[in-house]
């Protein structure tokens, strides 16, 4: 027979070694891509990535610029990639008009808002100097004949933006409607004032922080990102 004290230090070492349930492993935290995130600006641009991030990039481009298709085929994916996914840096692009090819590109690649507009000024810049060899004087003389709102949707048809942009998710119906639209274009060359009237001359040109680098490509670029970030 097991006496009373006994059997209270065998039920006490019963307790001792059955094992606490196990709890669930907390889920690990999953990390934000930036480049998901779009909005427009005040001043106008189109910015992917972390509104507050700690590098402020912006662009001031032209879709019809050789110098801004070289930096968008060299220096976008480590920006991209490097800076604005994991939310270091976020980009910025403000759209300065140098002609009136320009105005028609433009108006396409920012039809359908700022979510559309980067893989959409990718791909024109991809195809750059295709769609510009397709507006020859000839073409030009006729383009320039034509009633003033239909001027830009006659541009964007000899080039061939339409089925670019439908290939982006933007229809074709609603490009057609962004080219007819004179505000659309107002807004362009009042940016392009803007930018004008605050010293930028020339494109590509690079804001840092709110200020002009001397930057004309990745290699020139990246070492004012570092250095904004350290």
């Amino acid at each position: 027979m097991i006496g009373k004290g006994l059997r209270l230090a065998l039920l006490c070492l019963s307790v001792v070694a059955i094992p606490a349930a196990a709890k669930p492993a907390a889920k690990a935290a999953h990390a934000v891509d930036w480049t998901r995130t779009f909005t427009q600006t005040p001043d106008g641009g189109f910015r992917m990535g972390n509104p507050k991030a700690k590098v402020a990039i912006v662009e001031y481009g032209s879709l019809t610029c050789p110098h801004c298709r070289h930096f968008a085929e060299t220096a976008y994916k480590p920006l991209v990639s490097n800076y604005v996914r994991t939310g270091k840096a976020s980009y910025e692009f403000r759209s300065l008009i140098l002609n009136g090819i320009d105005i028609a590109a433009t108006l396409v690649a920012r039809c359908g808002g700022p979510a559309h507009f980067f893989p959409m000024a990718e791909q024109l810049y991809a195809t750059q100097p295709t769609w510009l060899d397709k507006i020859t004087d000839a073409e030009s003389e006729k383009l320039n004949s034509l009633p003033k709102e239909q001027m830009m949707l006659g541009v964007a048809k000899v080039a061939g933006f339409i089925p670019i942009a439908a290939a982006k998710g933007i229809p074709s119906d609603k490009a057609e409607a962004c080219l007819r639209s004179q505000t659309a274009a107002d807004e362009l060359v009042n940016m392009t004032q803007a930018a004008m009237d605050a010293g930028i001359q020339g494109t590509p040109t690079f804001l840092v922080n709110g200020k002009k680098v001397p930057a004309y490509d990745w290699a020139t670029l990246e070492p004012f990102l570092k250095d904004a970030g350290s």
